[in-house]
């Protein structure tokens, strides 16, 4: 088995972008907290390209906010929990692509500094919230598109029914990251 990389913490300092995790408070569809630490993580590869992004972004008077990225097992466990519905959260018993650390769930935020309107909230796990839901305005089609086409430039591929939610190409062959190798990440100053 290959040897687990270390994830790269993403900041907005670091990375030009906000870090809004929505699992590190209770503001999501469980009404939980789940995660204990609002620290935002990656897979070195899904940093590349979220760097690239964000470049995309910026070069259009956008930026991105990161809503979540490497989720713990125990994690993934607890949303399961909350909606087993395998449409919208992978089973744990399988593997997230979020705990692999190469998945990303972002919005975008327009020149006047004001998250666009994607049409549904974040984990909205309906029709509604398909990348290409056709009842939606144009100007929410046109927000869901441009954040489409930054994530697609910089080399990731969406999830069909949840505009937020991108991941890098053939996802499933990286490695889980457990829990053990999150804490060594943390306590090695990530």
């Amino acid at each position: 088995m290959p040897p687990t990389p270390t994830l790269v913490q993403i900041t907005g300092q670091n990375h030009d972008v906000v870090v809004d995790l929505i699992y590190a408070g209770a503001n999501n569809f469980t009404g939980q907290v789940i995660y204990a630490h609002p620290l935002c993580f990656l897979h070195p590869q899904a940093e590349a390209g979220l760097c690239r992004a964000i470049a995309a972004a910026r070069a259009a008077g956008f930026r991105l906010k990161i809503l979540d990225a490497f989720r713990p097992q125990e994690a993934q466990e607890a949303l399961w929990a909350a909606a087993p519905n395998p449409d919208y959260i992978a089973d744990p018993k399988k593997g997230s692509n979020h705990t692999r650390g190469v998945a990303i769930d972002l919005t975008l935020i327009g020149p006047d500094g004001q998250v666009r309107d994607m049409g549904t909230p974040v984990d909205t796990m309906t029709a509604a919230s398909h990348h290409f839901h056709e009842a939606h305005p144009v100007a929410v089609q046109l927000n869901r598109m441009r954040l489409l086409a930054f994530m697609l430039e910089a080399g990731f591929v969406h999830h069909p029914r949840e505009w937020w939610h991108y991941q890098l190409p053939d996802a499933h062959t990286f490695p889980l990251i457990d829990s053990h190798d999150f804490m060594t990440c943390l306590h090695q100053g990530a």
